[in-house]
């Protein structure tokens, strides 16, 4: 062969391989997945109601204050006292009341800082405090177990629960409505029957909804936040529970909106662990100071405004001796 021909030859091979066309790939389809928060779960009962009905806004009338740094000897306050810090059961993911700062990755929200009032009535310093983040179905095994000397995360208080712990004065007080996306039409607890309804575990919120009859489908989830993304995924129409908590996640998306009545009120109280009734009364003697004093309002206008005007503290029911 010529080298002519060779070359000929070779560009002729070129040409075939720059004009041959490979074989497209297969088609690969995937369908869409809908993707359930962790631990997401069908509620088909209602939890236990209490035997027996009770007054379950009742708390124990507080004593005198003793000056911070000064615990009566041998009380539970004189307890935290000496390990240096309050320890407190709070939530991260309610917006207003208990929430991780994104800036600072502090908790903050009003339900703290009236456990920050509560470390300064014992020290003296609202910074000693340790803060443990309780879901809302652990919070009596919290403080049955000593794992915490209160909780202070939107705790209604019920007759069930005052049968493994105790609680405080009302501090706030919410109402259950609805949270749904504008437009639907959903406004009533009866518009709810046949519709996905998302609640968090251990809440009060689960027992209102599946009294409704014709049930709703709920979805118990850890955390409210949770409940949002499923409901701006479609995995949900609603999601129910109280106003306070409410309030917060419309903020962070205003595609959605509370509607409806009031299913239910709920009061809020801080959770002590049984056979500490002096811590009871001592938090109850914060409490009040905090209604005469001004604070309540103050904290109210730094985390709670977007729920509208301040109605001012609730005030106290004492029962007991």
């Amino acid at each position: 062969m010529n080298s002519r021909v060779g070359a000929a030859v070779i560009i002729a091979i070129l040409a075939a391989g720059c004009t041959s066309v490979s074989p497209p790939p297969p088609t690969v389809s995937v369908g869409p997945v809908t993707v359930r928060p962790q631990e997401a779960h069908d509620v088909t009962a209602a939890p236990p109601a209490a035997a027996e009905p009770c007054d379950r806004e009742a708390s124990l009338p507080p004593g005198p204050l003793p000056a911070a740094g000064e615990m009566p000897p041998g009380s539970t306050m004189a307890v935290i006292a000496r390990r240096g810090r309050l320890v407190v059961g709070v939530d991260q993911n309610t917006y207003g009341f208990g929430f991780r700062d994104p800036t600072t990755g502090r908790i903050e929200g009003f339900d703290i800082d009236v456990a920050r009032e509560i470390a300064r009535a014992v020290f003296g310093d609202p910074d000693r405090i340790d803060l443990r983040v309780v879901d809302a179905r652990d919070r009596e095994t919290a403080l049955m177990s000593g794992q915490v000397d209160v909780v202070v995360r939107t705790y209604s208080i019920t007759c069930e629960r005052r049968r493994s712990v105790d609680f405080s004065t009302v501090y706030f007080v919410a109402n259950q409505r609805i949270l749904a996306p504008r437009g639907t039409r959903i406004d009533t607890a009866d518009d709810l029957s046949g519709r996905r309804v998302c609640a968090v575990t251990g809440t009060t919120s689960l027992s209102n909804l599946v009294a409704i009859n014709p049930r709703p489908f709920v979805i118990g989830v850890t955390a409210w936040t949770d409940c949002l993304v499923m409901l701006q995924q479609n995995q949900v129409d609603a999601i129910s529970t109280d106003d306070a908590v409410l309030a917060g996640l419309a903020e962070q998306d205003p595609t959605v909106e509370i509607v409806g009545p009031s299913l239910e009120v709920e009061p809020y109280g801080v959770g002590v662990g049984k056979y500490h009734e002096d811590l009871v009364r001592f938090v109850n003697g914060v409490l009040e100071r905090m209604r005469l004093d001004g604070t309540w309002d103050r904290l109210y206008d730094r985390w709670l405004t977007r729920l509208g005007p301040s109605p001012g503290p609730p005030a106290a029911t004492y029962g007991g001796s």
